[in-house]
């Protein structure tokens, strides 16, 4: 097993070495992990820089003080994947987000689609999208990741298309094989720059954002005979595409 991560504003040490992790972290780390002088841990800031380091004591109940041996920077992964995500009902957000993160998605857009029966309005949308980067965080360090992915403000079909015009290679999850839509798992893909993969809600992809999504250069792709759900169908081409450009190698 991995060093367990832990998430830190900063990474200012005293002359010995020494970082103090507190508050949450520190009460996750002591409390709930339970570790102990010796144990290796990780901490990170979540957007690629992270430190390895040795548990020196544990004080009380959120106090943890670990021997910082060495720092190190992950760069960006190439190419780049963004998973733009319908809005699905109840908690089904999380549960994509959380799988997503485990797999290896860079970044999450969700998406007010026009068949999407949810929809985030004032308050409510606040809440739910920091539910999404909430769960991203959690994911990030269960999965012991040290660069999370971005969770974007909710965009509109109009904003969807816009990143797909701008990506090197641009996709739209429709299983309708009479649409034309080609494999996934045969699609030539780049090998660095921007992927940029729809996914829809339950009620699929209108054909009007479908004919917005190809003006922008986007194509329709199917993952393969079976129809997945909104919550799944994301992190199992973000799995198919990790394997196909080399990121998993």
């Amino acid at each position: 097993m991995t060093a367990p991560v832990f998430v830190v504003d900063h990474f200012d040490a005293d002359s010995a070495g020494r970082y103090v992790l507190d508050g949450p972290e520190g009460r996750h780390a002591v409390s709930v992990k339970r570790l102990r002088s010796g144990e290796e841990v990780v901490l990170t800031d979540g957007a690629g820089r992270w430190a390895q380091g040795v548990v020196v004591d544990a004080e009380g109940k959120d106090r943890l003080t670990v021997r910082i041996d060495s720092f190190a920077e992950e760069p960006p992964q190439s190419p780049r994947i963004t998973v733009v995500q319908a809005l699905p009902k109840g908690d089904r957000g999380e549960l994509a987000v959380e799988t997503m993160t485990e797999t290896g998605v860079d970044a999450i857009v969700p998406w007010a689609a026009s068949r999407c029966i949810t929809q985030w309005r004032g308050d409510r949308g606040l809440k739910a999208l920091a539910k999404w980067r909430a769960t991203a965080r959690e994911a990030g360090k269960q999965s012991r990741r040290v660069r999370f992915p971005e969770v974007a403000d909710a965009a509109t079909t109009k904003q969807v298309a816009t990143l797909l015009a701008e990506a090197d290679f641009a996709a739209v999850l429709h299983e309708d094989r009479e649409y034309g839509s080609e494999p996934l798992a045969t699609a030539e893909l780049p090998s660095s720059g921007r992927i940029v993969l729809v996914v829809g809600p339950e009620g699929g992809v209108s054909p009007e954002e479908l004919d917005l999504f190809a003006q922008a250069g986007a194509k329709a792709y199917r993952l393969g005979r079976s129809v997945l759900r909104t919550s799944t169908a994301g992190t199992a081409a973000t799995a198919l595409l990790l394997g196909r450009t080399g990121r998993w190698s």
